[in-house]
């Protein structure tokens, strides 16, 4: 057993110190994967378990300016990464085919190592995503894709990063950088407030262009399985399945979300219609659409059609205000009414609209 361990901490150095890039080597969390790993398993538990039951008797926040002034400082950020991938390699000298890592000293090689170390930085601050949800006690948004999606990135450009900073794989950091740019702006003006919702129309388009993402990703990765290529496999066949994995996820997720909704939405209603008519009145609490959603994919806005709450005096978007129509009377189409009302209507995120339920 000894003998076992012996060998195994001999692996890990040799790995570390003779097979890993020299030049990152004491840069600030590169010399050890422990930290990274840490705050993955961390951010897990903190997400899943930890914060939600330090917030379960607390009131939600309101973080409408702290989610604009975030989501800016995000689009900036990943605007400034996606332009320094540009002009350290994939804006002209980088080819798409094949492209080695340049493991020198040379200026330009170096400023793509510094690239892929803030793209690395960046998946830290992502963390935010989750942390906002949760104060806000958006907990239905914190689902298992995104926990993944959070938690498993930093150590993956970790490995990276440590011995790979540069050369083909960072395309797929370049094109994720890039889709960033959108999303961000999009959760930066959805936390604007209603009167901005008009300028993203487009939100129903983001999570295929995510999609899509994933799609060039591991096609640009797996060419490399027909083309003799100086970079290392592993890699190649790593970001690869990444991107089969995340497309897969989030497509079995935009599927349900959308495609169910509608549904779902009407015969939610229809059963608190049924509760309503046999009690004469609808009770706080009463749900009549909770929208399962994630930070990734956009599914929603950043303040509508995550949960619809009844009241006797009408419908509350949020914990928000009412609507003018009240059900108090009994009165269906009232009922109905006051749902179509509320920002548009069950499902407006998937493209469909509920007009009347029977």
């Amino acid at each position: 057993m000894a003998q076992i361990l012996t060998n195994i901490y001999d692996w890990y150095r040799d790995l570390m110190d003779n097979q890993s890039d020299p030049r990152v080597a004491d840069w600030p969390m590169m010399s050890s994967p422990l930290p990274t790993l840490g705050l993955c398993i961390f951010y897990a538990y903190f997400s899943k378990s930890l914060a939600p039951k330090l917030m379960e008797k607390r009131k939600p926040m309101d973080l409408r300016n702290t989610l604009v002034i975030y989501n800016l400082f995000q689009t900036i950020f990943s605007t400034w990464i996606f332009y320094e991938y540009l002009q350290s390699g994939w804006g002209g000298h980088y080819s798409f085919r094949c492209q080695p890592v340049d493991y020198s000293d040379n200026p330009l090689a170096l400023r793509m190592a510094r690239t892929c170390w803030w793209y690395y930085v960046s998946k830290f601050t992502e963390f935010f995503d989750t942390l906002f949800f949760i104060l806000r006690k958006k907990t239905q948004h914190v689902s298992t894709l995104h926990v993944i999606h959070h938690g498993c990135m930093p150590f993956s450009v970790w490995m990276g990063m440590k011995f790979a900073p540069g050369g083909h794989s960072t395309f797929f950091a370049m094109l994720n950088a890039f889709v960033h740019i959108v999303m961000y702006f999009y959760y930066m003006v959805a936390a604007l407030g209603p009167k901005y919702q008009k300028y993203i129309w487009w939100k129903k388009y983001l999570t295929a262009f995510q999609m899509a993402q994933f799609v060039a990703i591991f096609t640009h990765q797996f060419q490399l399985l027909f083309t003799e290529c100086d970079y290392p496999k592993g890699f190649m066949v790593w970001i690869g399945l990444h991107g089969v994995m995340f497309l897969f996820l989030f497509s079995d997720f935009y599927k349900q979300a959308y495609n169910k909704r509608v549904g779902r939405a009407k015969r939610e209603a229809e059963a608190l219609l049924a509760k309503s008519h046999a009690n004469g009145k609808l009770h706080n609490g009463d749900i009549v659409n909770n929208n399962q959603g994630a930070c990734m994919p956009v599914l929603n806005d950043d303040d509508e059609l995550h949960q619809r709450k009844v009241t006797g005096n009408g419908i509350y978007l949020n914990g928000g205000a009412k609507t003018a129509n009240s059900y108090s009377n009994g009165n269906s189409n009232g009922f109905v009414e006051s749902i179509q009302q509320s920002n548009g209507g069950i499902g407006e995120n998937g493209g469909a609209r509920v007009r009347k339920i029977q």
